[in-house]
């Protein structure tokens, strides 16, 4: 059977909701802003791994090595950068705060 594996956002999204903390408290204490808190609950977008850190440092969450992990094989296909051929089809990026 297949097993499903967790990817860092879902588990940050988990922690989030499992917390009982607000957003706003959770925004007040990381110093991340509360809309970007929500738009990556909503999953319109995602965090900046610098702020995926400072969150899971916050919810008591850390990164460990799975022992049954394998190493992906490197194609062409899965080298691609998906994120850059959508923002590049966007138009140039914005700046923004926070």
């Amino acid at each position: 059977m297949s097993k499903h594996k967790r990817t860092m956002t879902d588990v940050l999204k988990a922690a989030i909701a499992e917390s009982g903390v607000s957003r706003y408290r959770i925004a007040k204490d990381t110093g991340i802003l509360q809309t970007s808190l929500s738009r990556f609950m909503a999953g319109q977008t995602s965090l900046r791994l610098d702020k995926a850190d400072v969150l899971a440092e916050y919810l008591g969450l850390r990164l460990t090595p799975d022992p049954d992990a394998k190493p992906p094989e490197l194609t062409p296909e899965n080298l691609a950068r998906p994120t850059l051929a959508k923002r590049k089809a966007k138009g140039p990026a914005r700046r923004r705060k926070g």
